[in-house]
């Protein structure tokens, strides 16, 4: 199966356990496969063929920003859901990375990675 990769993306928003962390906010970096067949995306060179990337970006943006999560599980479903409303996307993989994690040891991040597939 085809890939569309979306990595990196940095958001600003508002989840976690301790209510510190949901006051203050911190940023998140969301990472997103999307599996899809781009067979007619290839051939046409039409963007009405394949996922619409950038769009599909600011709306995870939109929702990592608007939404509160205690946990960054209901945050990746959540994205993931959003992701499997695209047409043609059969699965996806969404990373929710969490690099101000309040865990007192040296660490880069804390990060959740989920899989769905379109029902």
């Amino acid at each position: 199966m085809d890939r569309i990769e979306i990595s990196g993306l940095q958001v600003f928003g508002h989840h976690g356990v301790f209510p510190e962390e949901r006051q203050r906010g911190q940023m998140f970096a969301i990472d997103l496969v999307l599996e899809c067949d781009l067979t007619a995306a290839a051939s046409s060179d039409a963007l009405a063929d394949t996922v619409d990337y950038d769009a599909l970006a600011r709306a995870v943006a939109e929702e990592v920003a608007g939404t509160r999560f205690t946990l960054i599980e209901g945050l990746a479903s959540h994205l993931a859901g959003l992701a499997l409303r695209e047409a043609g996307v059969t699965a996806v993989e969404v990373r929710v990375a969490k690099p101000e994690v309040a865990i007192p040891l040296e660490l880069d991040a804390v990060a959740v990675v989920i899989r769905r597939t379109a029902p």
